[in-house]
């Protein structure tokens, strides 16, 4: 099969778009472009039996930080102890049942709710449920 000059490069742009938002999401001081990209092209990191895909990570045009990423926690699992930073952190969960301990008070979610962590505030994350439980997370300022 033969491609000309022509279709690749009418393709080549479609090939190369994931690679580019991949680049752009390790660089958290770039301004964040607009894009639109099905969830299955995103990347996926695994870690045993948790996933995560990174979706952004960078600038917004008022100068703040912004990263977003979905992560897919394994029953029984926590992604890290808890901890605390200076950015705020919105949980979504879109699947299974979380526990969630903010400054020290432990409240259950499952679908459809959130959870916000403000700055400097101890918390940490467990699946307490019996199937891997997915959400995402938008986190908010610089992480220090």
């Amino acid at each position: 099969m033969e491609i000309s000059r022509r279709s690749l490069c009418q393709v080549l742009p479609m090939l190369l778009t994931p690679f580019a938002l991949a680049a752009a999401a390790q660089d958290n001081n770039q301004p964040i472009q607009s894009f639109a990209l099905p969830f299955d092209q995103m990347q996926t990191h695994t870690n045993g039996s948790n996933t995560a895909r990174p979706i952004l990570n960078g600038v917004t045009h008022a100068g703040a930080h912004l990263e977003v990423h979905e992560t897919v926690l394994a029953p029984g699992a926590m992604p890290h102890p808890p901890h605390h930073h200076t950015h705020e952190e919105l949980f979504l969960i879109s699947k299974g049942t979380l526990e969630v301990t903010i400054a020290g008070k432990t409240t259950t979610i499952g679908p459809g709710s959130a959870a916000f962590i403000h700055s400097g505030e101890e918390h940490g994350i467990r699946n307490t449920g019996q199937e891997p439980a997915q959400y995402f997370v938008v986190a908010i300022g610089n992480e220090t």
